[in-house]
C-alpha cells in the first residue's frame, strides 16, 4: 500500500524526504534540462494527472526551452486508438528529424495530419 510506497520512494509529509523528492523532480530541475522535449499525455491517465504535464510544459516554455505538447483527450496512460498512435508517431518523427536530423516522411494521410493538429496543444493556452 501507500506505506510501502513511502518507504521505497519517499514520504512527502517527511521534511527530509520532501526535500529529496523536490531535488529529484523535473519540475524543480527545469533549469537543468538542455534537450528539446516532446510531451504526450492522455487526458484520462489514472497515474499522471494532466495538470502535471501542463505544469512542466509551462515551466519549460517560460524558461525558453523548445517544448512540444500533445494531449489526447480520449486516452489514458498509453495510446490505444490507432489514429492517435499514428498521429503521435508522425509528430515524433518530425520532432526527431528537426532535432537530430535524418529522414522524414513527406506527407501522412489526411486523417493522421488532422488528428496530429487536433492533439497539438498551443502552448500559449497554458498561461
Amino acid at each position: 500500500g501507500i506505506a510501502r510506497w513511502h518507504r521505497r520512494v519517499g514520504d512527502p509529509e517527511d521534511p527530509e524526504d520532501r526535500e529529496r523528492l523536490k531535488a529529484q523532480s523535473p519540475l524543480f530541475s527545469a533549469n537543468r534540462i538542455r534537450a528539446p522535449l516532446m510531451v504526450v499525455h492522455g487526458a484520462n491517465d489514472p497515474r499522471v494527472v494532466q495538470a502535471e504535464s501542463d505544469q512542466i510544459v509551462r515551466v519549460l516554455r517560460e524558461a525558453g526551452h523548445d517544448v512540444k505538447y500533445y494531449l489526447a483527450p480520449d486516452e489514458g496512460h498509453g495510446l490505444v486508438d490507432e489514429t492517435n498512435r499514428l498521429a503521435v508517431m508522425a509528430a515524433l518523427e518530425d520532432f526527431l528529424a528537426n532535432h537530430l536530423g535524418g529522414r522524414l516522411q513527406d506527407a501522412h494521410p489526411q486523417r493522421i495530419e488532422e488528428r496530429r493538429e487536433a492533439l497539438r496543444v498551443e502552448l500559449s493556452t497554458l498561461d
